[in-house]
């Protein structure tokens, strides 16, 4: 979307985890058939957990549901930079949770993709209206 938006080099964009038990670890195999079937390449990702410099190299940290939300709350450090928040806070539904589709089905990995799509769009658009790029 950034690509697409003409505005490659002005962000630095990454995924992690709160836990350390799948670090290194590719996505879900069904994760990354949904996603290339929507033109967008996972194959090379890895599994990385957040680290505590993270709260102050990164100016926004989407949590993908609640429990997570609290929990990087708890662990950002005093005087953290980072603003954060669910990733659903934006767009058509704020505050709803991303379930995570693991024990589910490819339908639910379509519907998955589908909310982190649309989040991710309303993210992009809200910052692009917030800041000078």
């Amino acid at each position: 979307m950034v690509t697409a938006a003409g505005l490659d080099g002005q962000f630095d964009i990454a995924s992690a985890g709160t836990d350390s038990y799948h670090v290194g670890e590719a996505p879900d195999d069904r994760a990354i058939k949904i996603a290339r079937e929507n033109g967008v390449d996972l194959s090379a990702q890895r599994a990385q957990q957040l680290q505590p410099e993270d709260f102050d190299n990164y100016e926004y940290i989407f949590a993908m549901d609640s429990g997570h939300l609290q929990e990087l709350q708890h662990r950002a450090p005093p005087g953290s930079l980072a603003h954060i928040s669910l990733f659903l806070a934006d767009g058509a539904e704020p505050g709803k949770d991303v379930p995570d589709p693991w024990y589910g089905n490819e339908e639910d990995f379509k519907r998955v993709y589908a909310m982190v799509d649309k989040g991710a769009r309303a993210i992009l658009q809200n910052i692009r209206g917030t800041f000078a790029l």
